[in-house]
């Protein structure tokens, strides 16, 4: 007999309200997002999604609604070590930082009652592992402003890794990045989220690699819809309901197997 994967809650939603200025931002929003989950967040500019990341880490308050993280109000959550997040300005940093990409990532060895001490070899160990793990074995002693953009964004993550988050948000992590180095990204990602049962959010824009790669969709535009992406999912209408009907929908080849769609 084959046991069904059961469903862990990781993010619960219920009814959320988020305003600013007295114009709804997120209205009235439920959904659920379960341990291995890998989701992709699209949805117009403007429409709420740095918004509703950001309520979610408790950065911005909410007016109605509850949000659980890990099966606690996320007002009484402390357990933030569960939890990485890598916003847009994550390589915003000086060039000339003195700083290897190995330092970088050995920066998240860094915890609450730790400050000051010195590195473990096992600290060091798992730096490593994280380094290789995201394919910059070959750059690891390289300052990090020599670093191109697919490689930073790999950076910050390796730099996430390392305090073995069980959730990871990233939002729009590879704006600007050539097509091969996003393709690059996105297959770590999966590679994480396949081998270490990680769950992953993303605010994306590359509709393509959210339908090749990911299990889920979140489409956010002040209404909030949480589908499985699975092949009977009527995609051009649930996006539609994201953009508007004015937006028009065309498929095109990915470099995985399959045709998916992507906006104009």
């Amino acid at each position: 007999m084959v046991m069904q994967q059961q469903n862990i809650p990781v993010l619960e939603v219920k009814n959320l309200g988020v305003y600013r200025n007295n114009v709804a931002v997120i209205e009235n929003a439920t959904f659920t997002i379960n341990k291995g989950d890998y989701v992709g967040i699209v949805g117009p500019n403007g429409g709420g999604k740095t918004t509703l990341l950001r309520v979610i880490l408790n950065f911005l308050p909410y007016v109605q609604g509850s949000i659980q993280l890990f099966g606690v109000d996320v007002a009484k959550f402390l357990s933030w070590q569960k939890i990485a997040y890598i916003s847009q300005q994550a390589t915003n940093f000086e060039d000339q930082f003195p700083l290897t990409v190995r330092e970088l990532v050995s920066l998240g060895c860094i915890r609450q009652g730790r400050l000051g001490r010195n590195f473990s070899f096992d600290d060091w160990k798992l730096v490593d592992e994280n380094i290789e793990f995201m394919g910059l074995s070959d750059v690891a002693n390289r300052r990090i402003g020599q670093l191109s953009g697919g490689q930073k964004q790999r950076m910050f993550v390796a730099k996430a890794l390392t305090h073995k988050p069980e959730l990871i948000l990233l939002d729009e992590p590879i704006v600007g990045v050539d097509s091969d180095a996003q393709e690059k990204f996105y297959k770590k990602l999966s590679d994480l989220n396949i081998k270490c049962q990680t769950t992953i959010l993303i605010v994306t824009h590359d509709l393509a690699s959210v339908f090749c790669r990911m299990s889920k969709i979140l489409c956010v535009n002040k209404n909030v819809e949480l589908a499985g992406i699975t092949q009977d999912l009527d995609t051009a209408k649930l996006l539609k309901r994201a953009y508007g009907e004015h937006f028009h929908f065309v498929f095109h080849r990915h470099g995985c197997e399959g045709e998916f769609v992507h906006d104009y």
